[in-house]
């Protein structure tokens, strides 16, 4: 099969699932409580069914009612139990893949069950879904007569116990269908590699090889695994290496610290960007639209959403919503019943909604990741804005960051402190410093009325981080590549502690 006429099928088929995109685009609650039904009746045999009577649950309120909201670490025995090879805990077919998943900041290993369901209705029909919205929103595309190039944080897989587990990336090329793989750079072997080093070499000497139309990974490693294509091959810029490349599929973190420095890098205007939220627990969302700065929630891929208002989470007035009752503005915290076995899971992650109709949202932050220690309420979403700004005004590029808070002594006011790595430091630190507390204050009441004469907090203080700090930081915790990120707020020291020591 040529590749023009392998490109023009491959999107008439992926073009052909917008119609039923269209379907819960209309009918988002039916849609949703059909989901959440499907679930019940096929766990109603599992001991989590038996436990809490799926048999009899035919509506949301009898689900919210008997099932209680779960941690990883209230979740963690079932799961245990799963990986030593028990079946029909949870789910009621084997489970035999676990993504290990330690986050940010957790040295504990969590393992999120991955079933057959999930990878196929979930994690494999996103990326389907991914394409099919692009291509029906970039008409002229030619994503198929080249290769994406990805980069995801696989490591080899391990067997335990006659059950795998391993980054959520290695499970899904290790069972990529053989069209992904067809398309796809680097090679499955060198996807798998697991020291970091050794593999960014792999995929550079792969990959300037191949017509690359696409690439697929986290922002901030895609980033150095870009930089070191150009010092590589000695180019100005990325078209130069590969003068068909027409998207960036990101997500993980934060787009916004990295915009300036990918368009520097990817120096034309129609090229385009578009952002998926995914996790080890299921894919979510994705964006629908050119040039949207939201993401449309998928909501017929076997998860059912609820969401809890962050201004009640964690106290005794918290109450979870299904999405037919959050309202646009407000902050939530997510909860997921999955096909994998998840029921009212919280998996740590903040979103804010811009639109019921359809069902869009922001990414905003981490339950665990924001600074609340003098009721400033400060979230990654403000952190975001406020530097986004400043480079702006200053002409500074951040590489990463960090804050967390400096706790009252004494007479002594608390503050946050800021360790910053730049690519592009600014002529003045204290007008940094002067602009990034002004931005805040615009993008946070909370934070003004305690920052207000300095009443609760003093201004900032930033160090400026060292080259390759946050990188050499990960390196000594195993933690280079893929999905694994730098904390970016936290309620306590430990993270700023351990780098302010290394940055010495």
């Amino acid at each position: 099969m040529t590749i023009p006429l392998f490109n023009s099928i491959a999107s008439w088929l992926l073009k052909k699932r917008y119609h039923q995109i269209e379907l819960f685009l209309k009918y988002p609650a039916e849609v949703q409580q059909e989901v959440l039904q499907q679930l019940i009746d096929y766990a109603r045999d599992t001991e989590v069914g038996k436990k809490y009577g799926f048999d009899t649950i035919t509506n949301y309120r009898q689900f919210s009612e008997r099932l209680p909201i779960l941690s990883y670490e209230e979740a963690e025995p079932m799961i245990e139990r799963s990986r030593r090879g028990e079946h029909n805990v949870f789910w009621p077919t084997g489970i035999k893949w676990f993504a290990k998943s330690s986050g940010t900041t957790n040295a504990k290993s969590k393992f999120i069950p991955v079933s057959t369901e999930a990878l196929e209705d979930c994690h494999y029909k996103s990326g389907k879904d991914l394409l099919c919205l692009y291509l029906n929103n970039n008409e002229n595309s030619q994503l198929f007569t080249g290769k994406s190039l990805r980069l995801g944080g696989s490591k080899e897989l391990y067997e335990d116990n006659g059950t795998f587990f391993g980054d959520l990336s290695a499970i899904l090329i290790d069972n990529m269908p053989f069209w992904a793989e067809m398309s796809s750079t680097p090679s499955s072997k060198v996807s798998l590699m697991s020291e970091w080093e050794s593999k960014m070499q792999a995929i550079i000497s792969e990959s300037i090889q191949e017509n690359v139309t696409s690439l697929a990974g986290v922002p901030s490693w895609m980033l150095v695994l870009l930089n070191r294509v150009l010092e590589e091959t000695g180019k100005n810029h990325l078209f130069e290496v590969w003068e068909n490349l027409e998207v960036y599929f990101h997500g993980g973190v934060s787009f916004t610290p990295y915009r300036d420095q990918y368009h520097k890098l990817l120096p034309r205007k129609k090229f385009r960007y578009y952002e998926i939220y995914n996790a080890s627990e299921g894919f979510f969302a994705i964006q629908d639209r050119n040039n949207a700065d939201d993401l449309l929630l998928m909501l017929d891929y076997g998860i059912f959403y609820e969401f809890i208002p962050m201004d009640t989470y964690g106290t005794l007035q918290q109450r979870a919503l299904p999405l037919w009752e959050v309202e646009v503005g407000k902050n939530y915290a997510i909860l997921i019943t999955t096909n994998a076995g998840l029921w009212r899971y919280k998996i740590g992650d903040t979103v804010r909604f811009t639109s019921t109709d359809p069902y869009r949202i922001r990414i905003t932050g981490r339950t665990k990741h924001h600074i609340n220690v003098f009721g400033e309420e400060l979230i990654i979403e403000n952190t975001e804005e406020a530097l986004k700004t400043i480079c702006q005004k200053t002409g500074a590029e951040i590489a990463d960051y960090t804050v967390a808070p400096i706790f009252m002594s004494g007479k002594e006011k608390g503050a946050h402190e800021w360790l910053i790595e730049f690519r592009k430091a600014p002529e003045e630190i204290e007008y940094f410093t002067e602009v990034l507390d002004n931005a805040l204050k615009s993008l946070n009441s909370d934070y003004e009325a305690k920052r207000y004469n300095n009443m609760t907090l003093n201004r900032p203080k930033i160090h400026i981080a060292r080259p390759n700090l946050f990188y050499d930081w990960l390196k000594s915790k195993g933690k280079l590549g893929g999905q694994h990120k730098i904390p970016r707020l936290s309620n306590d020291r430990v993270y700023v502690d351990e780098l302010l020591q290394m940055n010495q």
